[in-house]
């Protein structure tokens, strides 16, 4: 029987470093999942995306004078001056540090930032959104403790937008895992039944971002951040003409209460 496929499998397979048969597994399991696999293809874009901007980096030729042979040489002759050396080898980290820092921006941008809330939100609001037996762990009528609940996990103050004047009701929350750790998802429903969700946790970079639409599988939402707390208010293409303006209300709330 085939092991489940895990996280690191899908990141594995984005980075085209599986065995051949694993490789056909986790393909053959993004088949009978299409919006895992389109999130997953979005990866595999940003990955080409680096590559292409620093593989000529990478292939230019390392100069002459730097070449390991050269540097060995100049250190076995006798007389030469060791702050050369020093020069050339510092120089080498820079290069190389400068890379990395390149390469870590990069990263942490589509692993930790906005476009990262981004992603959580409209994948926390597939999985939940949809839920006509338990959309929500803790009901409205429990909103305390779900507040409570929320503070300690987040270590953060937090508090719930009242949304009824733009008519969605708080139906309750949850916690829920994301790769920056645990986010509360706040989710609301307009008397047609239509729901949409709030995403929050805090930020490790994008700690004060403007608010910014996107769309993903069908999937609506507008994020933000806000002194180190990221909110992402996502809902599903019924509600995407309420979108803004519901997310314009929530964040006037939320910067009032912080």
């Amino acid at each position: 029987m085939n092991r489940p496929i895990s996280e690191d499998d899908l990141h594995a397979y984005v980075d085209n470093m599986l065995p051949q048969s694993r490789n056909a597994e986790v393909e053959s399991y993004l088949e009978q999942n299409p919006d895992l696999a389109r999130r997953y293809r979005e990866f595999a874009r940003q990955r080409a995306a680096i590559r292409q901007v620093l593989d000529p980096i990478a292939r230019e030729p390392v100069p002459p004078r730097l070449n390991l042979t050269h540097l060995v040489a100049m250190h076995r002759q006798p007389g030469r001056s060791h702050w050369r050396m020093a020069a050339a080898a510092g120089f080498l980290l820079l290069f190389g540090g400068s890379l990395g820092w390149l390469m870590r921006g990069a990263a942490s941008e589509n692993h930790h930032g906005i476009t990262a809330l981004a992603n959580e939100a409209t994948y926390a609001y597939m999985v939940f959104g949809p839920d006509q037996g338990r959309p929500v762990e803790i009901g409205s009528n429990e909103k305390a403790a779900f507040v409570s609940w929320l503070e300690t996990r987040l270590s953060r103050p937090v508090s719930l937008p009242d949304l009824s004047g733009k008519g969605y009701r708080f139906l309750g929350g949850r916690i829920v895992a994301t790769e920056n750790g645990p986010a509360g998802l706040l989710m609301y429903a307009s008397g047609h039944g239509d729901r949409i969700a709030i995403l929050m946790r805090p930020m490790a970079i994008d700690q004060n971002a403007p608010m910014a639409r996107h769309t993903e599988s069908g999937i609506e939402g507008y994020t933000w951040a806000d002194d180190g707390m990221g909110y992402g208010l996502v809902g599903g293409p019924e509600s995407a003409a309420q979108l803004h303006p519901v997310a314009n209300e929530a964040r006037r709330q939320l910067r009032q209460r912080a």
